[in-house]
């Protein structure tokens, strides 16, 4: 962006192509008749990180090259900054640029970043006389805390308005690191929990169904947490979730639906995959794949595969224990969850499920709203799309599409991070069902409906991943709103409007 410096009664203007600037400081913005306007006035003048990352033309602060403790104290700042990005869910590319973007706020420009699966590394050219420097930061613990992610999102706009010294952002930033986490631990386990009923509903489960899902989701939570304490690998973690989603519909079909309950123990079974496959990187994995990160994409993947791997054992090992057992295996139903009959309460479900998701992962309480809209948005998109007739992967690539699109217009609102939308707008869309059926085709020697099932489970969620990137795609694209607010010497770009041309007809020559 450019900036005009202030003093001695020079004004000089540095454009900055790459950066959306030209000319007379003019955003450059790709403009659709009727749409900008419309967007322009949702959105007004509050920007998210979505916005605001693009690496400075000119540092806003400038620290002395050839201090090594400065330069080493900006590029651990950096390479922290997108430490919790990361394991925040965010994907290569845009943790990336927002180590870049710290780095060359305070002057270092000329710098390579590498960002993979679980690490972060920099490289400084400091010039032809100096030795270049680097810094390298390894990510070893992940987690879904969106309150941190947008804490730190807040600590970048601020280093960009604020011009904040190096030594005050690393002191936020350690603040933010050491800070508890917003609610309580049970508060958490409400909301994986509440997921799982809302997923229930809608997938067109009973009242009974969705108090058992919102249960037997609690003892995993709890469980895991547990388990996770003496270290048990994640695998027999998402292993033992399995199996404790399970047996609830297990002795559901055994003890109530002789007794001509109607009850659809499946959906217990489909509800508990959703809830863990919400937490896996499937989002990011897709991403990262598109933006052209395949080495960390392929790592993300195979994560993803292994504890889809796990759920799946867990499972299986459930419902075999029950048929040793001679208990009743719940049956696969073909029919399908979701259809355009009662609507109301579908759009209700995916709306809270979107809430209860953020709620799980600690979002902000400004967040849940947001996320409750787009979740009831993408619900409301991928009934209508799959009613018009197309297929379910069709249907979740264009509802992922408008979560996005709307997830980067509504997180500006809520000046959240657009991932937290995102992710909570496309969680009640995730194919738990279909893999549930999948795996029961699997068990009962019936291979192609399996194979089948599984396949389209995974072209759903490549879909839903693609769609959210497509719509964060064109929310970049569209907007290109001002950043700098009047800081010290610094004043913010005035936009210059060309006067419109008046076009005279053959009457007024």
């Amino acid at each position: 962006m450019g900036l005009e410096a202030v003093g001695g009664g020079n004004e000089q203007t540095t454009p900055a192509p790459r950066t959306g600037w030209r000319g007379r400081l003019r955003p450059r913005r790709v403009r659709i008749p009727g749409v900008s306007q419309a967007v322009e006035a949702v959105v007004g003048d509050r920007q998210a990180t979505v916005d605001t990352i693009v690496a400075a033309p000119t540092p806003l602060q400038p620290i002395d090259l050839t201090d090594d403790a400065s330069v080493a104290e900006v590029l651990d700042l950096a390479v922290r900054v997108g430490e919790v990005v990361l394991a925040s869910g965010t994907g290569v590319m845009d943790t990336t640029n927002q180590v870049r973007f710290i780095a060359a706020t305070y002057g270092l420009s000329r710098c390579d970043v590498d960002v993979t699966y679980d690490a972060i590394r920099i490289w400084v050219d400091r010039g032809p006389m100096l030795p270049p420097a680097n810094n390298m930061r390894v990510v070893r613990q992940r987690a879904l805390d969106f309150t941190r992610l947008a804490a730190v999102d807040r600590l970048t706009r601020r280093i960009r308005n604020q011009v904040v010294p190096p030594e005050d952002a690393r002191a936020a930033l350690d603040e933010i690191v050491r800070a508890d986490h917003p609610y309580h631990r049970w508060t958490a386990t409400l909301g994986w929990s509440l997921l799982a009923a809302s997923i229930a509903a809608l997938l067109g489960g009973s009242l009974l169904v969705a108090v058992v899902s919102f249960a037997a989701t609690a003892a995993i939570d709890r469980t895991n947490r547990v388990l996770n304490r003496f270290g048990l690998p994640f695998f027999f973690q998402h292993m033992v979730g399995g199996v404790i989603a399970a047996t609830p519909a297990i002795l559901l079909a055994t003890f109530v639906e002789p007794f001509g309950v109607a009850t659809s123990p499946t959906l217990v079974i489909a509800a508990g995959i959703t809830v863990l496959l919400s937490g896996l990187q499937l989002f990011g994995a897709v991403q990262d794949a598109i933006t052209g990160a395949p080495i960390t994409a392929t790592a993300r993947m195979l994560e993803v595969v292994m504890m889809t791997g796990g759920i799946v054992a867990g499972i299986a090992l459930a419902l075999r224990l029950g048929e040793a057992f001679g208990a009743t295996v719940p049956s696969i139903d073909l029919a399908a969850g979701r259809d355009i009959t009662d609507l109301p309460v579908k759009i209700l479900a995916g709306a809270v499920a979107a809430l209860a998701f953020s709620l799980a992962c600690y979002a902000e309480k400004r967040a849940l709203a947001a996320a409750g809209l787009g979740g009831a948005a993408g619900i409301i998109c991928y009934l209508l799309v799959l009613w018009a007739g197309f297929g379910p992967v069709v249907s979740s690539g264009v509802a992922a599409t408008v979560v996005g699109l709307a997830g980067g217009l509504m997180a500006r609102r809520a000046l959240t991070p657009p991932l937290v939308v995102a992710l909570a707008g496309i969680t009640p869309l995730l194919p738990g069902l279909s893999v549930y059926r999948g795996l029961y085709g699997l068990l009962n020697d019936q291979l192609i409906l399996g194979l089948n099932q599984l396949i389209a489970a995974f072209g759903i969620g490549c879909a839903l991943a693609a769609g959210v990137t497509l719509g964060e795609w064109f929310d970049r694209a569209q907007l290109r709103p001002q950043i700098l607010s009047r800081f010290g010497s610094l004043r913010r770009p005035t936009v210059v409007r060309r006067p419109r041309r008046i076009r005279r007809g053959p009457s007024a020559q």
